[in-house]
């Protein structure tokens, strides 16, 4: 780059100055000072540009060697998997033809290795119910309350018989 001093800055605006003149010299240092931003805004936008396309190709690169990556863990898994089911079934396909060699040729009943695991129960208990301390017969013997009555249940509980039930009007 073009290395400017103090002294070769102050040279070149006094030649400015003899060659402009000092009425024309503000407007032009101006139209100077404008054009010069615009070229730095342009050359870092070129800098931009090219630091953009490389960090896009580093990306491309690494997307696939992820997706290489990704291809030969699937082929390997798929291979694993192949092997161990067909090994299963030569396994089991010489389990089943030794249970049925032997049940035909003993004439013994087949007997199961294990009884099956209980099925699950749900223990029926209303588990939004708070439950107190004191039995429910207790209760009902002492005349407690055993369920919540809302204010307008209350009144037409003990409201007396003879009494009509709808309003004035």
């Amino acid at each position: 780059m073009i290395d400017f001093g103090f002294d070769k800055i102050a040279l070149i605006g006094a030649v400015a100055l003899v060659v402009i003149g000092p009425e024309k010299l503000p407007k032009v240092a101006r139209t100077i000072g404008h054009l010069f931003g615009k070229a730095q805004r342009y050359v870092a936008d070129v800098k931009a540009e090219v630091n953009r396309s490389i960090e896009l190709d580093e990306l491309k690169k690494m997307k696939t060697q992820f997706e290489d990556a990704a291809r030969n863990v699937e082929s390997t898994v798929r291979q694993e998997v192949h092997s161990a089911q067909s090994a299963f079934e030569t396994e089991w396909s010489s389990a089943t033809a030794a249970i049925e060699g032997g049940s035909s040729s003993s004439g013994s009943s087949y007997e199961p290795l294990e009884a099956p695991p209980p099925s699950y129960r749900h223990p029926g208990k209303k588990w939004r119910l708070k439950r107190g301390a004191t039995p429910q017969w207790y209760k009902q013997r002492q005349g407690i309350r055993t369920k919540a009555q809302s204010g307008a249940a209350r009144v037409a509980r003990f409201r007396p018989p003879g009494l009509n039930t709808k309003g004035p009007r």
